[in-house]
Formats: C-alpha cells, sequence, structure tokens
C-alpha cells in the first residue's frame, strides 16, 4: 500500500504510461512503423503542434496504416479499457461485493443476446456509423440492467442482494436463450462466438466518433462520484446521515456504469474480466479510497486493454486471436500474483 503522497505521482504515470503504450501499439503490426514515426504521425494530428511537426521521410503509406486501422483500434481499446474499468470500480463499491464487475447484473448475457438475435435473424443496417449486431448489443444491455432493477426494486428502493440474485438469474435466462439460438442457426455459429469473446478487429474512426463522448461523460461521472462511493462502503445508514441519498446516488452510478458498458459492448463485443482485475489490481496498489482508486484504475483499464489488443492482433499475424482470451490469459495470473503478495504482506 503506498502513502498518499505518492499517489498523485502514481497516476501521473499511469497517464505518461497510457500516452507511451499507445505509441508502441502504433508501432506493433505486420508492417513495423519506427517509434519516432509513430509520434511524427500521431503528433502531426493535434492542433497548434501539427504545425511544428515534419513528416519528411515518412512513408504514406505508414500513414495510411495508422490512421485508418491501428489508431481507430488503438481508441477503441483505450476506451472500452477505461469504460470496463470503471464501471467494475463503481459495482464493486455500490454492490459493495469484491466480485462484482461490469456484466455482472446480467449485462453480458444481454448485450449477447442483442447482438445474437440481429445475427440469426439477419437484420442488416447502419446507425450513426453502428451495425445491426452493435445496435443489438447496445440495447440488450441497456433493457437488461431496466429490467434486472426493476425486479429487485421494492417500493422506491431495491436491495442490494436481491438485485445481485436478479441479475444472476436473469444472465442464466437470457444464456440459454443464446444457447439456443446458437443450437437453431449452426451456420452462424463462428460468428457468434468470436462476437462473445470481444473484438476489436472491425472498429473503425466513425463508431469512435459515436463512442467516445458518452464513454469520456461516464467516466468523468465515475470520478465526479467517487467520495461518494468511499461514503456508500460505511453503510447506507452512515451515508444517510452525512446528507447523501443513497437510492438516487445508486441509481446514477449504476445506470452509468450500465451505459458505459454498453457502450463498449457494441463496438467491441463482450470482454470479460477487465471490470474484475484491474480494479482489484490498483486496490491493492492505491487501497480502497476511491479518490485514487476510480482514476487509476480506469487509466490502468486503458492500458492494460491497448497492450492486450496488441498481442491479440500480432501473436499469430496474420491472424488474430478473439480479445477475451488474451485478457483472461494476461489478467488471471497477474491477478493470483497480486493477491499472493498482498497476502504475504498482510502475514509479514
Amino acid at each position: 500500500m503506498i502513502r498518499d503522497k505518492k499517489k498523485h505521482f502514481l497516476i501521473i504515470g499511469l497517464l505518461v504510461a497510457l500516452g507511451f503504450s499507445i505509441i508502441f501499439a502504433c508501432t506493433i503490426g505486420p508492417e513495423k512503423i519506427p517509434f519516432t514515426h509513430s509520434m511524427k504521425l500521431l503528433l502531426s494530428k493535434i492542433p497548434g503542434i501539427k504545425e511544428l511537426i515534419s513528416l519528411e521521410g515518412v512513408s504514406e503509406s505508414h500513414g495510411r496504416i495508422l490512421y485508418v486501422v491501428r489508431i481507430p483500434r488503438i481508441l477503441g481499446a483505450a476506451l472500452v479499457g477505461m469504460a470496463l474499468a470503471g464501471a467494475g470500480v463503481v459495482f464493486q463499491g455500490v454492490l459493495r461485493n469484491p466480485l462484482a464487475e461490469p456484466y455482472v447484473l446480467g449485462i453480458s448475457s444481454g448485450a449477447a443476446f442483442g447482438a445474437t438475435l440481429m445475427i440469426v435473424l439477419g437484420v442488416s443496417f447502419t446507425v450513426l456509423g453502428l451495425t445491426a449486431v452493435s445496435v443489438g448489443a447496445f440495447f440488450g444491455a441497456i433493457l437488461t440492467m431496466y429490467i434486472v432493477y426493476n425486479i429487485a426494486r421494492v417500493g422506491m428502493k431495491s436491495s442490494i442482494t436481491t438485485l445481485l440474485l436478479s441479475g444472476i438469474a436473469v444472465s442464466f435466462l437470457l444464456s440459454s436463450m443464446v444457447s439456443l439460438m446458437i443450437a437453431l442457426n449452426r451456420d452462424q455459429v463462428e460468428k457468434i462466438v468470436f462476437w462473445t469473446m470481444g473484438s476489436l478487429s472491425s472498429v473503425k474512426m466513425s463508431h469512435i466518433d459515436v463512442v467516445y463522448i458518452p464513454i469520456l461523460l461516464c467516466v468523468a461521472v465515475f470520478i465526479f462520484f467517487s467520495r461518494d462511493l468511499n461514503v456508500m462502503l460505511l453503510g447506507e445508514e452512515s451515508a444517510t446521515s452525512m446528507g447523501i441519498d443513497v437510492v438516487v446516488l445508486r441509481k446514477i452510478l449504476l445506470f452509468t456504469a450500465s451505459v458505459a458498458t454498453a457502450f463498449s459492448v457494441s463496438i467491441s463485443g463482450i470482454i470479460g474480466f477487465v471490470g474484475l482485475i484491474v480494479p482489484h489490481a490498483m486496490r491493492l496498489i492505491v487501497g480502497p479510497n476511491h479518490k485514487y482508486l476510480t482514476p487509476a484504475s480506469i487509466l490502468a483499464g486503458a492500458i492494460f486493454l491497448i497492450l492486450s489488443d496488441t498481442i491479440a492482433r500480432t501473436i499469430i499475424a496474420p491472424g488474430q486471436l478473439p480479445l477475451g482470451v488474451i485478457t483472461a490469459i494476461i489478467g488471471a495470473p497477474y491477478f493470483i500474483y497480486l493477491l499472493y503478495r498482498n497476502n504475504n504482506i498482510s502475514r509479514g
């Protein structure tokens, strides 16, 4: 556990690391782009700086590869990582459950159901750059959260335990319906399975233009209410006595986390583990104070997903692995290591 004075420097360090991970990811791929060329190409798009950058000696083909293929995918990974890690912090705090993550209330199953329904029905349209599958996933996630919350609601309040159990029940129901659709539409199995394992291979700048504002707004809400989350962990009575409307705050945070997750799912498919391991890893490093935990998790989530996606698209190039497989393979052992180290520190 590091001291409070060092936590600000850690967050600044994570911000710097995010910048370097973006540039590093730009250089890696079937076509190698020098680090300095990647930096020049990125800086040349920043207003106020681009006039100072000379692109002499930089290949035009490298520019096309970077701007058309890699940058959208890297930005998508950063945004999805921020959203899922931030939502993970919120769900764990609001539900007071260390195993809670963005998909715990059935959101992933709802997204999978919506996307699978669009695939098997052969629905094809584009809205604001998003395909029918992405739109189906988005509304499936949002509607599932709405249904789960209303099942658990008694009057104007909802029990945390009932909310979790409702999410589990709805998740199992929707998962079984997805399995049924797969069994009845075997010709679509590969497409459905690959989507449910997560991938950023089809992300374009048109997708980024749609999701970046909502996701960044959700991230801002997470950070804004980080101090209130600290109070909520003391219990509803303590939070109420300190002037916090627990019911309203819980609705705001659950809705915002669900929206962030839904927008993420709409462009990436279902990517598990990020919202679980990143908040836990940061909690072991910076402690439980959400003032530091929330921004640290958001930045670490972006870095983690950028690096994971870089591995997914390069390790068997020109083929690609599902991103969700990489996050689990990398995340699980690291998470176990952190828990082991923390236990040893506690015993010592």
